[in-house]
C-alpha cells in the first residue's frame, strides 16, 4: 500500500527517490487494478482518473487520521450550510496542498505526459454560480488549513448552474454535465442516510405531537475530502444526493402508465437536479423550498445523530456543534431543529429555543430585498407544516420579547417572522436572525447597513447580535496555485513565509520602488496576459494585443453589478476614439464574462449588448488595435484562473450600498491588478490598507445613494447636462449597435432615463474622469508597477485564513 509522504521535504536524497518510486508504481497499480488498464493501452483520461486515486489514497490517510483526532480529543466542530459549494477543480488543489506537485510531474513525466494537460480534463464541480458559492469553497480549505474540525453540507448538483453558450450574442443556458463521466473525488456513504418529509399532518397525543409526512425522499450523503495547506487536516464536503423511497410502482407500470410509474423516481430527482431553479412560478417557489428544505433537514439530523452517537445528551449540543447558516437559504435548519429537540428528544420548547440559538450563526450577504428570501405561507404550511407551527411559536416569543421592549407597530410588523402585508409570507432571514447567537454581515459597510437598513428593528430589539467578518479567499488557489510565475517573484523577493501566512506579503512595500522586481513582475503579468490572448484566440478566434490594458469585469451579471455602466463606457471611448483620432489612445482590452439568471430578462439583454458592440467595435477598423470587447462565455472557476492573473485593472463598480462584499476585488488586487470601484463592499477596506493612491474610486456614497433616491433623482436632466453619456445612450437605443433589431434596448436604455434606480447615469461622469486617469497611470509604467506591487503587499489580509480564525474565535469558540 502506498504511503502519503511527509510534510515537510526529507533531506535525504535517497528517501526522496525512494518515495518518488514508490508513488510512480502507485500509479502504475492504480491504472491497472482499478482503471483496469496498463501504460500501453491507457489513454490520458485513464492516466487523469489513475492520478487522482493515487493522490486520493495519500489524502484518505490524513483524512482517517484528521478524523480519529477530532474524536479522541472530543473537539468542538464547525457545520457549514450552504446551497454553493463551487470549488472548482480539485486535482492541482490537493497536489499543492499536500506537498505531492513534483512527484506527480515527474511520474507522469516518466509515462511522457504532462500534469497540465491531465488537469485540464477535471470538469468543474457544478456547484455554485457565483462568490456565496466560492467563498464557502475557500472557507472549507481555510477551515482545514487552520486545522479546525469541521463539515461543509450542501446538495449534489446533477446538473447545478447551466453551461452557458453564446449564440448569436445571446445567453443559452445548457444542462452542465460535470457528473456525466463520475467523480473520482468522491464516496457513497449509503450508512448516513435519512428519510426527509413533506405535507401530511400533526397529530398529538397527549403532550407528544408527530408529525406523519404525506410524501418522503431518501437524503444520503456523498463525501469529498478538503484538503488544508500542507495536508495538516483533511475536512469533509458532504452534499446529499436524494432517491426514492419506491424507485418504481410496479402496479402502475404494469398497467401501462409507465410514465407515471417513475412520477416518485422524477420528483426526488428534481431535488438535486439545477441550482437555483425559476421560481417566477409556484411550481419552481416549490420546487426551490423543497431543496431548502431536503438538504438543511438532513444536514441538521446528520449533525444531530453524530452528536448523540458520541455525546448522548442533546443538551450539550452548542458545546460540541456550531451550525453556521451561510445566507437565507438553509434558514429553515432553526425550525428544523427546534423540531428534532422538542418531538424526537422530549426538550421543553424554552430549553429548546435558548439551545437552538447557543449553536445556530447566520452569515447575510446581501441587502437586496429579493435576496431576502421569503415564502408564501400557505405553501409553507402545506409543506412544511409541522415547522410553520413552530414557526408560529417563535415568532409569537419573539413578538412579546418587542412589545416588552417598547416597540410600536410599526416596528413589531417589521420584526415579525410572518410578513402580514398583502400575500401573507414567511420571512426566512427574519427567523435566521431570531434563531441565531451571531448575525454577521462580509464587510464594514455592507455590516452597518444591516444595522440601519434591513434588520434595524431588530438590530434595537438584539444590539448585541450583529458583527462584521469581512470575507476572504484563499490564497492557495488565488495566487501560489493559479499564478505561479508572481508566487515565484514573490519567493525570490520576500521568502516563503508569506505561504504560510498571507499577512506576510507586507514584507514587499518595502520593495515597490525597486524597477527590477516591478520588470520581473510585469514580465510575469505579460506572460499571462499571451496565455489568456492564446486561450481566447483558440475558443473564440479573438485576436488580443497582450501589450493593451486589460480591463475586466468577471462576475454574475445583474444591474446593481452595473455591467451596463461599463458598457456604455465603452460605446462613448469607443465613440471618442473614433472622433479623435489624433489623441494617443491608451491600447484597452475590454473582458467580460459571467452568468445571467435564466429569468432576468434585463442581465440577459446586457450580455447581449456586450456582444453586439463587440462585434461591432472589433470589426471596425478606424479602432485599429485600441479597442476590442470580449464576452467570455460560461465563466466559472477554471476561467477566474486564467483570467485574474491576466488582468491589468479589476472593475468592481457596483452601486454604492448594493454590494455586500465581493471577493473578486481580492483575488485581483493579490495578483497585482489595479482597482476601479465605488466605495462599496469591501472595496472600502481593500483602499484602506493599499492606501489611496494605489486604488481608483469614483461615483457616489451609499449615503449619497440613498439621499439621491429620497429626494426626487431626475437621470432626464443629468443625461441632458453629459454630452458623451447622452451620445453613447443615444447610439445604444436608436439600434447602431443593433441594426437586426433598432429597438432591442429601447427599453433598457429608456430605464436609465425614468429612474436609473441603479445609478448609472449618476455616476458616468465620474466613472469616464477615472477611466481616463488610468490611462494616464498606464503611461507611467513604473509608477503603475509600483501600485501593483502595493496591491499585492497588502491585501494579505484578505486572506480566508484571517476571516476563519475571527468566526473561529468570535462566533463558533473554537480556537
Amino acid at each position: 500500500m502506498f504511503r502519503s509522504a511527509p510534510v515537510a521535504t526529507d533531506p535525504v536524497l535517497d528517501s526522496k527517490n525512494a518515495f518518488q518510486s514508490e508513488f510512480d508504481e502507485h500509479i502504475v497499480r492504480v491504472l491497472r487494478h482499478r482503471i483496469g488498464k496498463d501504460e500501453k493501452a491507457a489513454k490520458k483520461h485513464d492516466w487523469y482518473n489513475a492520478s487522482i486515486y493515487a493522490l486520493r489514497d495519500a489524502i484518505i490517510d490524513r483524512w482517517i487520521e484528521s478524523t480519529r483526532r477530532t474524536y479522541d480529543a472530543g473537539d468542538k466542530r464547525v457545520y457549514y450550510l450552504s446551497m454553493e459549494f463551487l470549488i472548482g477543480r480539485l486535482l492541482r488543489d490537493a497536489l499543492s496542498n499536500m506537498g505531492m506537485t513534483r512527484q506527480m510531474e515527474q511520474a507522469l513525466r516518466a509515462h511522457g505526459l504532462d500534469l497540465a494537460e491531465l488537469e485540464e480534463l477535471e470538469p468543474d464541480a457544478a456547484l455554485g454560480n457565483g462568490g456565496l458559492g466560492r467563498l464557502a469553497a475557500c472557507f472549507m480549505e481555510s477551515l482545514a488549513t487552520l486545522d479546525i474540525p469541521a463539515y461543509g453540507y450542501g446538495i449534489r448538483y446533477v446538473n447545478g448552474m447551466f453551461r452557458q453558450r453564446i449564440s448569436d450574442g445571446w445567453q443559452v443556458e445548457l444542462p452542465e454535465t460535470w457528473l456525466a463521466h463520475g467523480n473520482p473525488w468522491e464516496f457513497d456513504r449509503m450508512e448516513c442516510s435519512y428519510r426527509i418529509g413533506f405535507g401530511g399532518e400533526v397529530v398529538a397525543k397527549g403532550d407528544h405531537v408527530t408529525w406523519n409526512p404525506a410524501e418522503a425522499v431518501e437524503a444520503t450523503a456523498v463525501d469529498t475530502p478538503v484538503v488544508g495547506w500542507r495536508g495538516k487536516r483533511v475536512n469533509t464536503l458532504r452534499l446529499w444526493t436524494a432517491s426514492p423511497l419506491d424507485p418504481i410502482r410496479l402496479d402502475a407500470f404494469n398497467a401501462g402508465d409507465h410514465f407515471g410509474a417513475l412520477e416518485e423516481q422524477v420528483r426526488a430527482d428534481s431535488l438535486v437536479r439545477v441550482l437555483y431553479p425559476a421560481d417566477q412560478t409556484p411550481a419552481g417557489q416549490e420546487l426551490r423550498l423543497r431543496q431548502e428544505y431536503f438538504f438543511t433537514a438532513a444536514s441538521v439530523q446528520d449533525i444531530v445523530r453524530r452528536h448523540m452517537q458520541y455525546e448522548n445528551d442533546i443538551r450539550t449540543l452548542p458545546e460540541k456543534a456550531a451550525i453556521q447558516l451561510n445566507d437565507t437559504h438553509p434558514s429553515v435548519a432553526v425550525a428544523e431543529l427546534m423540531r428534532l429537540f422538542v418531538d424526537e428528544h422530549g426538550l421543553e420548547f424554552n430549553e429548546a429555543w435558548a439551545l437552538c440559538q447557543k449553536t445556530v450563526s447566520y452569515t447575510n450577504h446581501t441587502l437586496l430585498p429579493e435576496a431576502l428570501e421569503s415564502w408564501p405561507l400557505p405553501l409553507f404550511e402545506r409543506l412544511l407544516p409541522r415547522h410553520m407551527q413552530i414557526i408560529y411559536a417563535i415568532n409569537s416569543r419573539v413578538l412579546r420579547e418587542a412589545r416588552k421592549a417598547g416597540c410600536d407597530d410599526a416596528q413589531i410588523a417589521a420584526i415579525s417572522l410572518i410578513d402580514e402585508g398583502g400575500e401573507r409570507r414567511v420571512r426566512m432571514a427574519n427567523l435566521a436572525f431570531a434563531g441565531a447567537h451571531s448575525i454577521n454581515g462580509v464587510a464594514a459597510l455592507h455590516t452597518e447597513l444591516m444595522k440601519e437598513t434591513v434588520f434595524a428593528d431588530l438590530h434595537r430589539l438584539y444590539p448585541d447580535r450583529i458583527n462584521n467578518k469581512t470575507n476572504g479567499v484563499t490564497p492557495r488557489r488565488w495566487l501560489q496555485q493559479c499564478n505561479p510565475g508572481l508566487t515565484k517573484v514573490i519567493r525570490d523577493a520576500i521568502g516563503d513565509e508569506f505561504l504560510d501566512d498571507a499577512a506576510k506579503l507586507t514584507a514587499l512595500n518595502a520593495l515597490a520602488g525597486d524597477a527590477a522586481l516591478g520588470e520581473r513582475i510585469a514580465e510575469v503579468k505579460r506572460s499571462n496576459k499571451v496565455a489568456l490572448s492564446d486561450y481566447i484566440k483558440r475558443t473564440m478566434g479573438i485576436r488580443l494585443d497582450p501589450d493593451a490594458l486589460f480591463d475586466v469585469q468577471i462576475k454574475r451579471i445583474h444591474e446593481y453589478k452595473r455591467q451596463l455602466l461599463n458598457l456604455i463606457e465603452t460605446v462613448a471611448l469607443y465613440d471618442q476614439i473614433r472622433s479623435h483620432p489624433e489623441r494617443d489612445w491608451i491600447p484597452r482590452v475590454k473582458i467580460f464574462g459571467g452568468k445571467a439568471a435564466p429569468s432576468y430578462h434585463n442581465a440577459k439583454l446586457v450580455i447581449k449588448l456586450a456582444n453586439d458592440i463587440a462585434r461591432r467595435v472589433n470589426a471596425d477598423p478606424s479602432v485599429g488595435g485600441l479597442l476590442k470587447v470580449v464576452f467570455v462565455p460560461n465563466y466559472n472557476v477554471s476561467l477566474a484562473e486564467r483570467i485574474i492573473p491576466a488582468a491589468d485593472l479589476s472593475e468592481q463598480i457596483s452601486t454604492a450600498g448594493m454590494e455586500a462584499s465581493g471577493t473578486g476585488n481580492m483575488k485581483f488586487a493579490l495578483n497585482g491588478a489595479l482597482t476601479i470601484g465605488t466605495l462599496d463592499g469591501a472595496n472600502v477596506e481593500i483602499r484602506d490598507h493599499v492606501g489611496d493612491e494605489n486604488i481608483v474610486i469614483f461615483g457616489l456614497t451609499a449615503e449619497d445613494v440613498a439621499e439621491k433616491r429620497a429626494d426626487g433623482y431626475n437621470p432626464r436632466e443629468v443625461i441632458e447636462g453629459s454630452r458623451e453619456l447622452g451620445q453613447a445612450l443615444s447610439a445604444i437605443a436608436s439600434g447602431v449597435f443593433s441594426p437586426d433589431d433598432p429597438n432591442r434596448y429601447t427599453g433598457l436604455v429608456g430605464g436609465i432615463y425614468d429612474h436609473d434606480w441603479f445609478m448609472c447615469a449618476a455616476d458616468f461622469d465620474s466613472y469616464a474622469a477615472a477611466q481616463r486617469s488610468v490611462d494616464a497611470r498606464w503611461e507611467d509604467k513604473a509608477g503603475w508597477r509600483a501600485a501593483a506591487i502595493r496591491n499585492i503587499a497588502n491585501v494579505g489580509w484578505f486572506s480566508s485564513d484571517r476571516t476563519i480564525s475571527e468566526y473561529a474565535k468570535d462566533i463558533w469558540k473554537v480556537m
